[in-house]
């Protein structure tokens, strides 16, 4: 009954004598002094971590099928929270390391939030197909190798055919008949005399002897896509 009578002065002994004789009165007054005493605001990282276990709580209600809508008002109330939580000096260590586990924890459950929404709108077979896409390694399509094309060769034993100055005329005539046979071969008549495989050896050895600086070229019978042709490298010394 005496709390708060200390504050009269010690001289104003009647007074308070006067307070304690009357118990009532003292009781009015007692409620008047607390209610004017400034009232203790709940922490407001406590708010927040209530906060977030009942956003939490609604999330898997409705992910349950228990709630009809996603608690999206509620959501964008924390998230407000923590926009003005971020903006406060925070001078206790203890208090910030609190502060920023529970903005880790909220980080965690709107990935798992979002990602569950994700699901429920595509279908957890469609989503799990696109996620396993989204992970496996890039794979680049390589080009088909060209087709290699079918090369068949004269079946002479050296299918070279070496043309010298000196035997030029016996090497056109081995060549001439090389060209026919394989035509003969694949099915196709010769459409070339003697005189004209020859001019036209003759123009070839002429351009590689002056390009290549060499004595001798040799030629080759090939058969390439059902066409005969003729091929000539130089040859060295």
């Amino acid at each position: 009954m005496n709390e708060g009578l200390e504050r009269f002065p010690a001289e104003d002994d009647h007074a308070r004598r006067a307070l304690l004789s009357h118990p009532r009165l003292l009781h009015e007054l007692r409620t008047l002094y607390c209610g004017l005493l400034p009232m203790i605001q709940p922490d407001e990282i406590d708010v927040f971590e209530e906060s977030l276990r009942v956003l939490k709580n609604k999330y898997d209600q409705f992910f349950a099928g228990i709630r009809r809508l996603p608690p999206t008002e509620d959501r964008r109330r924390l998230d407000a929270m923590v926009h003005e939580l971020s903006k406060t000096k925070i001078r206790d260590n203890g208090r910030r390391f609190r502060l920023a586990t529970m903005i880790g924890r909220l980080n965690m459950y709107r990935e798992l939030w979002s990602r569950r929404m994700r699901e429920r709108e595509e279908g957890p077979i469609e989503f799990r197909k696109r996620a396993a896409a989204m992970a496996a390694p890039l794979i680049v399509d390589k080009p088909a190798p060209a087709p290699i094309r079918q090369i068949e060769t004269s079946t002479a034993a050296d299918p070279y055919v070496k043309v010298t100055p000196e035997g030029s005329s016996e090497a056109m005539q081995q060549i001439f008949s090389l060209i026919t046979s394989e035509q003969r071969r694949i099915g196709k008549e010769t459409g070339m005399t003697l005189e004209q495989v020859t001019s036209m050896v003759q123009r070839q050895t002429d351009t590689l002897r002056e390009r290549y600086q060499v004595n001798a070229i040799a030629f080759r019978v090939e058969t390439i896509d059902g066409k005969v042709k003729l091929k000539a490298k130089p040859v060295q010394p």
